[in-house]
């Protein structure tokens, strides 16, 4: 569900009419947020904002600065409310701004990306309906400043992804077609374009462009050599970001490349035990473990394989909510069952597969159980 309204991102930002001290700033304080530099941000947009006040771009970068902190740790809400707060702190600019000139660009770009950004949390969280609003109020300012700005590279970032998940959307969740009136068609050739378009032409929006490019070849393209292109450039960037290391990973281990993504997760493992930032989350251990592990079982090392699943399966339990068990948690009990019937461990085995099916049915887990569970109880 949390991919069903990705169309509210309409996220544009600006090729901004200042100057080269203005555009280095910005562009060092963007790069600082991709490697998960925070503090070094903050002091790049606060100084931003001190030298240029009545420009709404050094308040939405730091904004940015918390959707990073989401991102990396997104089952911890904590960071949530400070992040509407300073996405309204750009509205309320915006307006300002807005009052005096309606056709002011930079401020028509900021306040639509900002309402995009908190559709795009909202809608994170399931609010499905906070966050349709938010992508019908988003889309005329942005076009607005698009019509103002027709130049522009960096608000196709914008577009594309509008373009792309509006025609894509309907035909995965179809539930949810009938919202789809109230919203311009999509075209999703036109999207991908648009996108390529600021990943190697934007000025300011070509990483969060190749970040979108690489997520959209891998999950609904079904192109994992594209995706794993566009993740190899943002990890070249950004070597000690974990959102696009684990990507990388997940890609390897579609492709088969099962040694590179054992390596990648090692690495975050690694990364980790360091306490680099944002590689030592529940999400982080529990992803990394959990295809170490899958690895390790593959290749018939069951006593290391199973060690890796329980790390696995209690980072799980931080994290899941009751009844609502992730993969990651079904797929470790299953294979510690698995290990243990392996190793004659009857009882581990028949206790394993009772939890099992005291969980939820993930693909065909209960049934594996159930027959598993009947064999070892007849002999």
């Amino acid at each position: 569900m949390k991919k069903i309204f990705l169309f509210v991102l309409l996220l544009s930002i600006p090729t901004f009419a200042q100057n080269s001290d203005f555009d280095s700033r910005v562009n060092e304080g963007i790069k600082q947020i991709y490697n998960i530099k925070f503090t070094q941000a903050e002091k790049t947009f606060r100084s931003v904002m001190a030298d240029y006040p009545n420009d709404p771009a050094g308040r939405f970068f730091l904004a940015m600065i918390d959707w990073w902190k989401i991102l990396l740790d997104p089952d911890n809400e904590s960071h949530d409310e400070i992040f509407f707060q300073k996405l309204e702190d750009v509205i309320y600019q915006c307006d300002q701004i807005l009052d005096k000139n309606p056709n002011n660009v930079n401020a028509l770009f900021f306040k639509g990306g900002a309402i995009g950004f908190r559709g795009r949390l909202r809608a994170f969280r399931e609010s499905w309906l906070k966050a349709a609003d938010d992508g019908r109020e988003a889309l005329p300012i942005v076009e607005q400043a698009a019509s103002l700005d027709p130049k522009n590279t960096d608000v196709q970032l914008g577009f594309g992804i509008y373009n792309y998940y509006a025609a894509v959307i309907p035909d995965e969740f179809p539930l949810i077609k009938p919202l789809m009136i109230f919203f311009p068609n999509g075209d999703k050739q036109k999207g991908i374009e648009q996108l390529k378009n600021t990943a190697f032409n934007g000025k300011f929006a070509k990483y969060e462009a190749r970040y979108f490019l690489m997520t959209l070849y891998y999950r609904y393209e079904n192109n994992l050599i594209i995706a794993d292109n566009y993740a190899k450039l943002l990890i070249n960037d950004f070597p000690d970001n974990p959102v696009f290391e684990k990507w990388r990973g997940r890609i390897s281990v579609r492709l088969g490349n099962t040694n590179l993504a054992d390596s990648i997760f090692k690495d975050v493992l690694a990364k980790a035990d360091k306490k680099y930032p944002g590689y030592n989350t529940p999400n982080s251990i529990r992803e990394a473990n959990y295809y170490i592990g899958n690895n390790l079982k593959n290749n018939g090392q069951l006593d290391s394989a199973k060690i890796y699943f329980e790390k696995c399966y209690t980072e799980s339990q931080k994290i899941d909510k009751e009844d609502d068990e992730s993969g990651f948690q079904i797929n470790s009990v299953l294979y510690l069952a698995q290990i243990a019937e392996s190793f004659n461990k009857r009882n581990e085995a028949i206790r394993l597969y009772n939890k099992l099916l005291d969980m939820k049915n993930y693909g065909n887990s209960h049934s594996i159980a159930e027959s598993s569970l009947k064999k070892l109880k007849s002999n």
